[in-house]
């Protein structure tokens, strides 16, 4: 359903809905903008290492042990956008800052679950050939989402940013900024190829914030060039070094994580058998393409003729009407929704593409709509979705351009408010808004010449053949008795078609 990462939406770094892309405010002019730190950046930078407690002290810290809780809004998956739904973990994390490796235990509590499901636990390691999630019987390839994380927090986390700062060769002032309403100094530097900022105190010297540019791998990756922004708060003294327990990440301006540790070890033993992993496993997550997976289903399941659907982790399904070709969602990447179109046009060749469909928010199911706009075509978007889609639209790309970022244009929105009508002939459909309180940013799709619907994000059986997210079905069959329509079959963006009076018998067994 709502689709999830699982470390990624508890522990990275790492998530429905409907996050405001918004712009961080524009920085305050300084006259100079080191004048209240240093005369120079790395005086500036040694100055914040003497307040944390010496540069010797910190260099000296090898390995590292915390233990905390936090908490993520789930901004991609939040059924009515904000204020967001949000998930809780547990952690316990093992660092190796001399052999760059990471051992992470998390304990999580996910909202969106089935009763007696909500609790499940992660061990996921991770050193210089890449990363795996531990399990009992064998390792799997960790994410590339999780994996990057981890290495950001090995070099730009509280016992190494400065240290990966003053070892910059380009390490320089830039612009003073102002937060928690005083203007910091900034340092800036480059790692591995991400602009790294560090707001200074002025006052006591301590970094107050981090602040980065990149595409995240995570489900922020649909906005292409993401900001982000870790406080630290809650300094602590351990051992003579001050620690920050206590951070919160901002995403484009989002509130989106806090972190709180509860214990800090500083150069506890470390055992090296904790850390090892199946290197040829371990480099499977960074080979992997993440969200620019290619579309390759070759083969379709006809729902009726010409509705051709392409099931997979993310379906899509291609409809033939008489004037033209009309795709059932645009999800993941603009890589994926150009599979579909080329899967579209080989089906039928010499057919226009004339429309799309995104029936949803979450933005794994809208992470296609650029390519869609890129290429000129109509996409009918639920009008409650419109201020996220702009936002999508027009966020930045300047690290891995996509199609639209190359060859910008308007897009050609058709707003589904009310019953909309596509198309003529056997293949017509009608589009209705859901309005549910879970389903209030997603539309269904009648064929009423068939008796099929196409439930959006609402429908998925689990391996038991129970149904998931039960809730979200009742209010389908609430809109479906609302318009008066009959159905036959139903199928969504997880689940391959299933006789309508079969659903409806699990959720009525579900819920009575």
């Amino acid at each position: 359903m709502r689709c999830t990462l699982l470390f990624a939406a508890i522990a990275s770094f790492v998530t429905g809905n409907m996050c405001l892309a918004a712009s961080v405010a524009p920085a305050e002019t300084a006259a100079n903008p080191g004048s209240q730190c240093a005369p120079t950046p790395r005086d500036c930078a040694a100055l914040a290492l003497t307040a944390m407690g010496g540069r010797e002290r910190i260099e000296a810290v090898k390995a590292l042990e915390l233990e905390g809780v936090q908490h993520t809004l789930l901004v991609e998956q939040s059924y009515r956008q904000e204020p967001f739904i949000t998930a809780y973990a547990r952690t316990q994390e093992k660092i190796d800052f001399g052999a760059q490796r990471m051992l992470i235990q998390t304990h999580l509590t996910w909202p969106e679950s089935d009763p007696g499901q909500s609790e499940s636990d992660t061990t996921l390691v991770v050193g210089p050939e890449g990363g795996v999630y531990r399990a009992e019987k064998s390792d799997s390839p960790a994410s590339r989402a999780d994996i990057e994380a981890a290495r950001h927090a090995l070099s730009l986390g509280p016992m190494r940013l400065l240290l990966s700062a003053i070892g910059a060769a380009d390490l320089h002032f830039e612009t003073a900024q102002r937060v928690r309403s005083t203007l910091h100094p900034v340092l800036a530097f480059n790692w591995q190829g991400r602009p790294v900022r560090v707001m200074i105190n002025p006052f006591n010297h301590l970094p107050d914030a981090v602040e980065t540019v990149a595409v995240f791998y995570d489900h922020w990756y649909q906005w292409g060039d993401v900001r982000q922004r870790v406080y630290w708060d809650n300094w602590q003294t351990v051992h003579g070094l001050r620690y920050p327990t206590n951070e919160v990440e901002e995403r484009n301006g989002i509130l989106w994580e806090s972190r709180q540790v509860l214990k800090v070890n500083l150069s506890p033993a470390i055992d090296a058998a904790v850390f090892k992993i199946d290197a040829q496993v371990a480099q499977k997550g960074l080979q992997s393409n993440g969200w620019e997976r290619p579309f390759n289903v070759e083969k379709g399941i006809a729902l009726a003729p010409g509705v051709t659907l392409f099931p997979g982790s993310w379906n899509a399904t291609v409809v033939k009407q008489d004037d033209g070709i009309v795709l059932l969602e645009s999800p993941l990447s603009g890589t994926y929704m150009a599979g579909v179109i080329a899967k579209a046009k080989e089906q039928s060749p010499g057919q226009p593409l004339k429309a799309v469909l995104s029936t949803s928010d979450s933005w794994p199911h809208v992470g296609g709509v650029r390519q869609a706009v890129a290429l000129g075509l109509p996409v009918y978007i639920l009008d409650l979705n419109k201020p996220l889609l702009e936002r999508l639209v027009t966020s930045p790309r300047h690290l891995h351009p996509d199609l639209l970022a190359q060859s910008p244009r308007q897009p050609k929105w058709r707003i589904v408010s009310q019953k909309v009508l596509v198309g003529t002939g056997p293949n017509r459909m009608e589009l209705y808004p859901l309005r549910g309180a879970a389903t209030e940013r997603q539309y269904m799709v009648y064929f009423p010449e068939h008796q099929l619907l196409y439930a959006s994000d609402t429908l998925a059986l689990n391996a038991d053949g129970s149904l998931y997210a039960p809730e979200l079905l009742r209010e389908v069959m609430d809109a479906v008795k609302r318009e008066n329509l009959a159905v036959t079959t139903v199928f969504a963006m997880h689940q391959e078609p299933v006789p309508w009076a079969q659903v409806t018998a699990l959720v009525e067994k579900a819920l009575n």
